[in-house]
This record gives structure tokens, sequence and C-alpha cells, in this order.
């Protein structure tokens, strides 16, 4: 290995560029909408395979692009209805197709103490056998017996080559990628680390069992690259880290120095806001004025035995972002300069984010008595955990075509948004100059290149207006709900380097009108519960605005991003209540609004600007 100061070096160089380079230029061929997943288990991860999961990567893919695949956990085959663009199966690295390779009898580890109850037909055991691995794992306690660096090596080329067999340029992407799941004391760092493609890939990818200290996955991707491979990491569930995955400070307790922040920033473009195990935007405690703010909050850590986290600050996405505008203001770089996606983390192949086609995170949940009440023997707090788990979310990118080039560098350039589960279209430009007919002609995407830089981009230099515009513009699925409203979220830093934040509603359906203070009424609620069924009679099909800022002070370190809701529909535990003929569990929401995230837009005041009085 290089040394961590090499490594730390050249991130540094590759951060004083801006991520995507040259490409900007080419933005303006932007224009298609592409949904996808890149954060995918099969039978190859650990806890998937405890957990029942039949499907190999290939039928990961299979499914992705709309065949049916087995589900496993005695329900029904799994079938997409929304096939999707692009889908990256990103096994954990620890562990590589061990548990796997326990069901078979010549195998040395099959003979392992815990093989019997990892390949056992009950599920309850094999999840409590599950439960004490992870529960080990945490405690950073080390079998190496359970190791197999021979067969993880032959089961990464089997997924690397598995991707590039499905691979269809043009049609369908897919990518090589696996997951680094550092989880110290059950705090979750876990990070997808995506290839652009499978040009020099290593042997064997890198697990967090020797160390679950990022800077050490950092060196290793840098590594990577003096071998010629391209790659970026994708953090995910901050929520479920108890204030690690953005915290001010390193593994070791030293405070983020420029160098650390180059590397971070260097090595990860993205942040996955919203999956599975909950949204991770924001949370009420430290967004106590956005009435949104409670959405699918997945509260645990990252456990089998129902510990809830004790730290807000720096687990959630809004914070971070508000934190780097502080090290940004010091000259330091911005070590959460993050652009956002959805994704899944489904353990059964299946990424499952459509409400009503929910099919469990893990295979022993798909059936719907299973999800809403849980396996003979399973813990109370086990089957709660479940049941408030999320449909998982996806990632959309805007690109110029459906290839594993255009979408890596999409991803670069964070030109991406997420949303919680449908197929939300979001476009988000800032500027200074855009006008209402640059908003409504045919050539908005055009104009809005032309005049600005979309989201993920940063804004610099003034134009001829006293504040910056912004173009959003949202579409709906086309099978779920309509929209509701969007929303423009500001953070930033005022005159006394305090951190503020704000929420604009800047349009929505109907003819309601904002109050004095800037809230909205409720777009209303046509869900039937007991039917699990809902109307489209409100909300629009379509929206967009034009939106200055009102409170613009261009010596204030800032940040825009888009927040779209559709109207209220049922959550998939409603669906799975009115199969089964009983009342939704106490405690969960018969209906929620899905949303999409946008990445932000970043103002950079530029030298000598003061502050307006």
């Amino acid at each position: 290995m290089t040394t961590r100061n090499n490594i730390r070096a050249l991130a540094a160089m590759l951060g004083m560029l801006p991520l995507g380079g040259a490409l900007a230029a080419e933005s303006a061929a932007q224009s298609n909408a592409y949904f996808g997943a890149v954060h995918v288990h099969t039978y190859y991860s650990f806890d998937a395979y405890t957990n029942g999961t039949l499907a190999s990567p290939a039928q990961a893919y299979q499914w992705a692009r709309g065949e049916a695949i087995p589900g496993g956990g005695g329900g029904p085959d799994l079938k997409i209805r929304q096939p999707l663009d692009f889908y990256a199966v990103s096994d954990h690295a620890e562990w590589l197709g061990v548990f796997k390779m326990m069901e078979e009898p010549a195998s040395a580890i099959s003979k392992h103490p815990l093989a019997p109850l990892i390949t056992s037909p009950d599920p309850n055991t094999a999840m409590q056998a599950f439960a004490t691995v992870l529960r080990d794992f945490s405690g950073g306690k080390r079998d190496r017996a359970l190791e197999d660096p021979a067969l993880s090596k032959s089961v990464w080329s089997k997924i690397a080559a598995t991707a590039d067999e499905y691979y269809r340029p043009g049609e369908f992407t897919t990518f090589p990628a696996f997951e680094w799941s550092a989880n110290p004391e059950m705090r979750n760092l876990h990070r997808v680390v995506l290839f652009r493609d499978s040009r020099n890939l290593p042997d064997l990818v890198l697990s967090s069992l020797d160390s679950t200290d990022p800077e050490v996955l950092w060196e290793w991707m840098g590594e990577q690259r003096q071998q010629g491979a391209t790659l970026l990491a994708i953090p995910h569930n901050g929520n479920a880290s108890d204030g690690l995955m953005f915290s001010l400070q390193t593994v070791d307790g030293k405070p983020l120095d420029e160098a650390y922040i180059r590397t971070r920033a260097a090595n990860e473009p993205l942040y996955e806001i919203t999956q599975i195990k909950g949204t991770s935007e924001t949370n009420p405690a430290l967004s106590p004025n956005d009435e949104f703010a409670n959405f699918e909050q997945w509260d645990y850590t990252l456990s089998a035995d129902g510990l809830r986290p004790t730290q807000r600050k720096g687990s959630f996405a809004r914070q971070a972002l508000l934190d780097g505008l502080g090290f940004a203001a010091r000259g330091m770089g911005d070590p959460f300069q993050y652009g956002f996606i959805g994704d899944s983390d489904t353990h059964n192949a299946a990424a499952s984010n459509e409400e009503y086609n929910y099919s469990g995170k893990f295979a022993f949940e798909n059936n719907p008595k299973v999800r809403l009440q849980g396996v003979p023997g399973q813990p109370a707090h086990q089957v709660q955990q479940v049941r408030e788990f999320s449909s998982g979310g996806l990632a959309g990118v805007w690109a110029a075509e459906n290839t594993r080039e255009a979408i890596y560098e999409a991803m670069l350039r964070r030109e991406t948004f997420g949303t919680s589960g449908p197929q939300i279209k979001v476009r988000l430009f800032g500027g200074w100059d855009y006008d209402n007919e640059d908003l409504g002609a045919a050539d908005f995407v055009a104009r809005g290149y032309a005049g600005g830089v979309p989201m993920g981009g940063t804004l610099s230099a003034a134009g001829k207006q006293a504040a910056p515009t912004f173009m959003v513009w949202a579409s709906k699925d086309a099978l779920s709900g309509n929209l509701d409203r969007i929303q423009i979220i500001k953070g930033w830093l005022d005159a006394d380097g305090q951190q503020r934040e704000k929420i604009y509603n800047v349009a929505w359906s109907g003819e309601r009108k904002p109050d004095a203070d800037g809230k909205l009424a409720a777009v209303g609620n046509t869900v039937d519960v007991a039917k699990a069924s809902y109307t489209n009679s409100i909300g629009a099909p379509e929206l967009s605005a034009l939106w200055r800022d009102p409170d613009f002070d261009p010596s204030e370190q800032a940040f825009y991003y888009a927040r779209v809701l559709e109207i209220p529909t049922p959550r998939w535990s409603t669906y799975d209540a009115k199969t089964l003929g009983i009342d939704v569990p106490e405690g969960l929401p018969a209906s929620i609004q899905e949303r999409a995230f946008s990445s932000p837009v970043w103002y950079r005041p530029s030298a000598g600007v003061t502050a307006k009085r």
C-alpha cells in the first residue's frame, strides 16, 4: 500500500479541479433523465444469504430489466412494474460469497460452527445467527475462520463479469460495484464503491474487517486509480451512524484539516439521501420549522437489537451541507459538497422501490404477514424495525445517453437527484439573469445551461440581478401520485457565522395561496385506508417556477436544493394491511408524501464582496 500521506496529496491535487472537469462544457446535451439503483445485494452478501435470498447477480439485472425472479420467503416471484435504466450489484466486501458457500457440504467453511445455523431452514434461527455475526462484527471481533480471500476473489470476478454480461449500451447500464461496510459499535459508516467500467479492476475488493476508518478506504481507492481504475464512493444511512457519518473529527478524534477535506471531496461526490433504512435529509430535532422533516425516520443504529442513536448532528445531509459551508468560508474546501441520489439497499436483488409492489428488504420479508407480524420467535423490536423500513428510493441522473460513461460523468458532475421510490423527474438551474421567458421556452434546458449552472454546480460571480434566480421544474411518475408542491431549501451562514436554513414554497397545485409567513395549506388527502387506494383528483402532473432569493446577501456562503412533494398516497404497510384484512399497525403512517430531492446549487462569495446593509 502507498502511504496515507501520498494518497492524500494525490487527492488534494484532484480536489483542486472541479469534478467532471471539461465535461461541464458538454453539459448542454444532458437532457435525458435515467433512473436506477447502485446499492443492491444478492446471495453473495453475508446478511442477504442468511436472511433467505435466493437471487444471483444475474437475476438482479434480469429483475431491473423487467423479468420475474424468485422471491423466496414463501412469497411470490419478484417483478418490477417500471423497469430501470441502470443497476449495479454491490454486495458486501466482508465475507464476500463465504456464507453462500456454507451450503456446500464439500467446502471447508460448511464445517464452521455457525454453518448449520446460517443455513437453517428455520428463518428465525438463521436470522439470529446473522444477528450474532453483526454484533461481533460491530464490536470489532474477528473470526478469521470465516474469511476466505480466494473464494472472495472468485466471487468478485463473477460479479464484475456479470455486470459486463448484462451491459447494453444505450439500453441498460450496469456497473461493477461493492459495498465497504464499516459498522463500528453499531454505527453505520457504509459506502457503495462504484467503478465506471471493468478496466483495471482489483483482484479483491477492500473489506472493513481490516479497518473501519474511511481514510483507509480512500487510500485504497487512490491506489486503484494509480492502477488505471476509475471509481467513486457513495456513503449512505448517516441516520444510522449516531453522528459519525458527517463528524467534524476524524476517527482518531482530530479536527478535519485541508488534506482530509480534499481527500473526501475527491472520492465522494454523492450521498444517498433516502433508501430502505429511512431518509436522512434532515430530522425534526435539527429542522424544527420544516413541516415535512419527519419523513420515514428509521431511527435505529445498525444493529439487530433495536438500539437508538443519540446524536442528530453528524447524521443528516442538510446539517452536513451547513457544516460544509463553514469549512468553505475558512478557505479549507468543503468535505460535504454532496450531490444527492436515492437508492435501495435491497438484500433480495430487487430494488423494491414501488410502494404498491413492495416485497421487503430481505427475502424472508417477501410475504405481507411476515412484513407486518414477523416470523415465529422473532423479537418484537426486530418486527418493529422491519415495519419501519421504507420501500426504498431511486437514483436519478441527467445524462446524454444511457451508457456507463455518460451516467458516471453525470454522477461526477452531481447532476443527479434522488427520489423516495417513484420516478419523479426534477431539474434545477441557478443563475443570475433568468426570466419568465426562459422558464417557459421550448429550449428551457439549453437556456438553463447557457445562463447558469445545473444542480450540482457552484455559483460565484454575480450578474445583472442583485440575487440569484432559480428555474425549477418537476413532473410526476405516471404510476404514482400527482405533485403537491416544489420547495427550495436554502441553507446559509449569516453575518455572524451562524447556520441558518429556510424553506420556500415556490410552486404548488390548485388555488392555494401562501400565508404571510410563506406557509402553504396542505394539498388534501384522498387516501382510502381500508381500500389502500387514492385518486389523482388533487395535485398537478407538472410544476415549475422561476424564483429569486428574497433574502440574499452576496457575502454569505449558501446552498439551495429543490424538494418535490407528491400528494398523499398509501404507504406499503397500508397495502399490506389491506391484503391481510387487518388494521394498519399502530405507529405507522397510513399515507405518505413521496418526494424527490435535487442536488444542491452552491453559492460561494467572490473575494472582496461585502455584506449588504
